[in-house]
């Protein structure tokens, strides 16, 4: 008779699908756990810390595994009464029931623990019946603080309006209630307004709504104020326009008078010269409207029929009586090609304002007529200094830094060596924008002291190492014995400017002690140049006798006679002066019968009426 097999319903669900012998021994239903197979890790509730060493019927109080929960609350008594969630995970491990990230959990709710309440408990902000019961307060300050913010009285918290958010005022990384941080930036109080006493600013205790506006607290200031009268004035209540916050309201300038700059005839004391009517506000910064009849009157050229600008400072600068005046016309400049002299070859229509500076308000058929490049398929730009100068012709044409040619020392392939914050517009073409410290620096000589221009190309070239140094003496040519390398054996006293360019400022001393012929008593001119070369030594020296005075190189004067010396004829030095022929030819040494002369100054003024080539 065979065997038949009988299959048992496990007593574990259907849902384990294992053999009993994984976990079971054969000779019986009992277990052994050092030697069971079953992995609690691959099931939904992987065994960690203390549940590793919970005997399973703690969790599995029936035979179907599968019906244990996995919430903790199924297994743990909620001892916060529902405070703090489900999830005993958000604040508990597997391994303790003990919290150590109290802080961050604070923080990640929003409300991290800093300051005084790193120190505080916890008990001491929930509060409840019990001290595990841990209720949500809310993070705003006002939740816990209200009978503090209610209670305070200095100042008044409720009557003032303050804000319930604490951290508005205190420093919520603190310990205490100071009031050091509060944030008044809304109103900086510097110099007069910082100040300790808030009741001095806040009279009334209100703390909310107040203007910020100076007049707010200052309007009694503003009225009594006489000098000058700023109601009648119509000054602005904005006291910052002039005044800073330090106190006793000085210095005080006069207000931001940068809008109109007060130089030279403009800077006057007595504000009533330019404000007749006292009012100093709506006062206008155009020039004619103070200068309107000047503008009128002027006839020279005719400022109205010219149609001139009406702003003087196209022209004049604020320097007074209108000199100089200069036709300002640097924002165009009359260099080579533009440098005409017939006003009318550009200003065709007798128009002399509203022109405009662009090259193609004038170069416009220029420009779409140049094929070779084809400036206009090309793109390029219509400001033709960019590649050209003012040169006639257009050339040369090279990429334009015509305004500050690179030659020489400036002739720097690193561009930033020059334009050093990386700006490219608007920089100065003043030499002594780059070199101020060279020329303060240089003693010799002294350019500071001695009134050099700081205008370095005056003397120097880009050449690198300032040589060599070619002082522009054009206006007095330093030829032959003017021709030396020391500069102070005739700036002797270390001044290079306004001095005379006549030549008895130097060679007085020269002309004085001259005994041959005696310059002074002679009375020759103290014009050098008059008989004298800048050859050293003062040779040769030429004197035109036959053209300036008297005939000595032809008709008898000059038969058999080489006139070399001059005190052949002037014998002495006085006779230079007043020399008449009768100073060497007396009436009494001629053949002739002069006795109907009666007239001697005549005859001693006219002997060459007689005889004009010296004959006799």
């Amino acid at each position: 008779m065979g065997i038949v097999p009988v299959l048992g319903q496990s007593p574990h669900g259907e849902q384990l699908k294992m053999d009993c012998v994984r976990c079971h021994n054969p000779s019986g239903w009992s277990m052994d756990y050092a030697t069971i197979q079953f992995d609690h890790d691959k099931t939904d509730f992987q065994l960690e810390g203390t549940h590793q060493q919970t005997d399973c019927k703690l969790c599995h109080t029936t035979l179907v595994f599968d019906q244990a929960p996995m919430d903790c609350v199924s297994c743990h008594t909620d001892v916060h009464s529902q405070s703090v969630g489900n999830d005993c995970t958000q604040c508990h491990g597997s391994e303790t029931w003990l919290v150590d990230n109290i802080p961050e959990l604070h923080e990640a709710n929003g409300f991290p623990l800093i300051g005084s309440h790193s120190n505080l408990s916890c008990v001491e902000c929930h509060t409840s019946e019990t001290s595990l019961r841990f209720d949500r307060i809310g993070n705003d300050c006002i939740s816990c603080h209200q009978d503090d913010y209610a209670s305070t009285q200095n100042p008044n918290h409720t009557t003032a309006g303050y804000s319930t958010n604490c951290i508005e005022c205190h420093n919520p990384l603190g310990f205490g209630w100071d009031s050091e941080s509060i944030n008044h930036d809304f109103f900086p109080l510097t110099q007069g307004h910082d100040i300790q006493d808030c009741t001095q600013c806040h009279t009334n205790g209100t703390y909310a709504g107040l203007s910020p506006e100076c007049v707010s607290c200052h309007q009694e200031d503003y009225m009594a104020t006489q000098d000058p009268n700023h109601q009648t004035s119509g000054f602005s209540t904005d006291c910052v326009t002039c005044h800073t916050t330090s106190p006793g309201w000085s210095p005080a300038d006069i207000g931001n008078h940068d809008f109109f700059p007060l130089t030279l005839g403009h800077d006057i004391e007595d504000c009533k010269q330019c404000h007749t009517t006292e009012n100093y506000s709506d006062a206008s910064p155009e020039c004619v409207s103070c200068h309107q009849s000047d503008f009128d009157q002027t006839s020279d050229p005719n400022h109205a029929t010219s149609g001139f600008s009406t702003d003087c400072v196209t022209c004049h600068t604020t320097s007074p009586g209108w000199t100089p005046a200069e036709i300002n016309h640097d924002f165009f400049p009359l260099t080579q090609g533009h440098d005409l002299q017939d006003c009318t070859q550009c200003h065709t229509n007798g128009t002399y304002a509203g022109l405009s500076p662009e090259c193609v308000s004038c170069h416009q058929s220029d420009f779409d007529q140049t094929s070779d490049p084809n400036h206009a398929t090309s793109g390029f730009s219509t400001d033709c200094v960019t590649c050209h100068t003012t040169s006639p012709g257009w050339t040369p044409a090279t990429i334009n830094h015509d305004f500050f040619p690179l030659t020489q020392g400036h002739d720097i392939q690193d561009c930033t060596q020059c334009h050093t914050n990386g700006t490219y517009t608007g920089l100065s073409p003043e030499c002594v924008s780059c070199h101020q410290s060279d020329f303060d620096q240089t003693s010799d000589p002294n350019h500071a002291t001695s009134g050099f221009s700081t205008d370095c190309v005056t003397c120097h070239t880009t050449s690198p190492g300032w040589t060599p140094a070619t002082i522009n003496h054009d206006f007095f040519p330093l030829t032959q014995g003017h021709d030396l390398q020391d500069c102070t054996q005739c700036h002797t006293n270390g001044t290079y400017t306004g001095l005379s360019p006549d030549c008895v400022s130097c060679h007085q001393d020269d002309y004085d002690q001259t005994n041959d012929p005696n310059h002074q008593a002679a009375n020759f001119p103290t014009d050098c140049v008059a008989c004298h070369t800048t050859n050293p030594g003062w040779t040769p020296a030429e004197f035109d006798h036959d053209g300036q005075y008297f005939p000595i190189y032809s008709g008898k004067h000059r038969e058999g006679e080489v006139w070399n010396d001059c005190v052949e004829c002037h014998a002495n030095p006085t006779s230079y002066a007043d020399f008449t022929c009768f100073t060497c030819h007396g009436l009494n040494e001629t053949n002739n019968d002069h006795s109907d002369v009666n007239n001697y100054e005549y005859v001693s003024t006219a002997c060459l009426e007689c005889h004009p080539d010296g004959n006799n």
